[in-house]
């Protein structure tokens, strides 16, 4: 079965990778993951894969030289989390694993919870031995997270984090407190968010189609907590994060009798107040 895509051009350069994949013998598997394999690939969307060489030939497989068969390169470099990330002449991304394909097919059954593969034949671009194939018909199945202790998790984890953001805004620190809201708290309270919504298809990257996901009214309060890096906006921006962090937590203590440490959270919202330079 194909995955269904908004993008021919991904398409296309998925398609060339197969073929390139099948004639490169270094190679024992190529599995692909992000938005192409749930069909939700479109003109903006990028290539991601795990490229599995072989063990006695990873030292001598030039990624590098292999993609730029795919299109030409306008940027290649190994990022800050050790992934070859490219840029193609059409300004196409790319993030490409180079991975002993030992250790690393082994690995793939693991990410459970964490990678959804729907169609996990169309995920495996190449599979010479069969093994990649059975390790990612492990991921074809989305288990939604359990509901009380996610939420449990999630409500602990924004109090926990909302505490620093008052400390870190009382110390003065504006832009380390913007990057804690948007970067920390944010992400944990649209979890928070989508699951008393019973809307978890995208569990793993929260914002996404947030717009088409959740409520109006959900997209509004999260967009009152996001701001400019300056000071009073954050201030306030933060001050509204709290706000709904503390009635979602509410909502879920009557759903699945989440524990909510009310006193924390009123001095929580002390410190938030009180921090009014602006």
């Amino acid at each position: 079965m194909s995955v269904h895509s908004r993008c021919p051009a991904l398409d296309d350069r998925i398609a060339r990778l197969r073929r390139l994949a099948r004639s490169e013998p270094r190679l024992e598997g190529v599995l692909l993951y992000g938005s192409w394999t749930v069909g939700e690939a479109d003109a903006h969307s990028d290539i991601e894969a795990y490229l599995y060489v072989e063990d006695e030939h990873l030292d001598d497989f030039d990624a590098r030289a292999f993609l730029e068969q795919l299109a030409p390169l306008r940027l290649a470099y190994t990022n800050m989390y050790g992934i070859l990330a490219v840029v193609f002449d059409d300004l196409m991304r790319g993030e490409f694993h180079v991975t002993p394909a030992g250790p690393g097919i082994e690995e793939v059954p693991t990410w459970e919870g964490m990678v959804h593969l729907p169609r996990p034949e169309a995920a495996v671009l190449l599979d010479r031995t069969g093994r990649l194939t059975r390790a990612a018909r492990r991921l074809a199945a989305f288990r939604p997270p359990e509901p009380a202790a996610t939420a449990q998790q999630l409500t602990d984890e924004l109090a926990n984090w909302t505490l620093m953001l008052a400390h870190v805004l009382a110390r003065g620190e504006v832009a380390r407190a913007h990057a804690l809201l948007h970067g920390v708290v944010a992400p944990q309270q649209l979890q928070l968010c989508r699951l008393l919504r019973d809307s978890t298809a995208h569990w793993l990257t929260p914002s996404r189609a947030l717009e088409q996901d959740v409520p109006a009214a959900d997209v509004d309060r999260y967009t009152a907590t996001t701001a400019a890096a300056r000071a009073g906006e954050v201030r306030t921006a933060a001050r509204n994060s709290w706000q709904w962090s503390r009635e979602l937590s509410a909502e879920a203590a009557g759903r699945w009798a989440v524990r909510v440490p009310r006193r924390l959270h009123e001095q929580i919202a002390e410190l938030l107040a009180a921090d009014r330079p602006d």
